[in-house]
């Protein structure tokens, strides 16, 4: 029978490591879904809801967005 992984039982560079990857992965989101929100809608390349869901997608999300949903 396979032991269930805690988090304590990583190794402190491991635990600092999903720490910072989960913070940026935060920032990344509440940052697109904040463009999103403030950019007007002919701004913004498909329709806001379809990004709105997508900028939750891990880091894909969010950078699909500054990437290719939003204008010049």
């Amino acid at each position: 029978m396979e032991t269930k992984h805690k988090f304590q039982d990583l190794p402190r560079g491991g635990q600092i490591a999903i720490i910072a990857a989960a913070i940026i992965e935060l920032t990344l989101m509440i940052t697109a879904l904040r463009d999103l929100y403030k950019r007007p809608a002919d701004q913004v390349r498909g329709p806001k809801p379809l990004w709105a869901m997508a900028s939750m997608v891990n880091f894909l999300g969010p950078i699909s967005y500054f990437a290719f949903g939003r204008r010049k």
